[in-house]
């Protein structure tokens, strides 16, 4: 089979763009995930090669591994560097992942929604807008505009108009005390 052409190189720039919309949403995902393959499911798919634009639209599940994200709408742009820019958009965009274990632990499980997701693969930054909601085990943070910049490993949220009486709203849970020396 011939990979020459336009539509092979939608094809492969689209599957591209659903992985590189998987591994950078916010949380380090479970390393194993990133050797599975990203299976992509929408309504409808367009890729202009000229523009390096490709729209997932309507109905967009993408999966790889552990990590899920459901959409009414993905945009990919990619830059001239071949780093990209993902906006997903839906009533709401929702994903779920889990980290790697640490320390003896199992992973956590990470779920998110928002009306707006955007991913930027230069900066390493992911921001959740209007409605978004974050939580991490039992952990949760709610606010307009959720900001995580993987680089300095840090998070900001900030209230608004979407968010529950204008503010931030954070629950977190106690932590189990570690066990007594014997």
């Amino acid at each position: 089979m011939s990979t020459k052409g336009p539509l092979s190189a939608s094809l492969v720039a689209a599957c591209t763009a659903a992985a590189a919309l998987c591994l950078a949403l916010p949380a380090r995902a479970e390393k194993a995930d990133r050797d599975k393959p990203t299976k992509i499911e929408s309504d409808r798919m367009t890729s202009d090669d000229a523009r390096r634009v490709t729209i997932f639209d309507g109905n967009v599940v993408v999966t790889q591994g552990t990590i899920a994200v459901r959409a009414d709408r993905i945009v990919v742009r990619q830059d001239p560097d071949g780093l990209r820019h993902i906006t997903a958009t839906g009533g709401p965009v929702r994903f779920k992942q889990k980290t790697d274990a640490s320390g003896g632990k199992s992973g956590v499980w990470i779920e998110g929604e928002a009306l707006r997701i955007e991913i930027d693969e230069r900066d390493e930054k992911v921001d959740l807008f209007d409605k978004a909601r974050l939580t991490r085990d039992r952990d949760e943070v709610r606010g307009n505009h959720i900001s995580l910049d993987e680089r300095a490993e840090s998070f900001s949220v900030t209230g608004g108009t979407q968010a529950p009486e204008g503010r931030v709203r954070a629950v977190i849970q106690p932590k189990a005390p570690p066990p007594a020396p014997r």
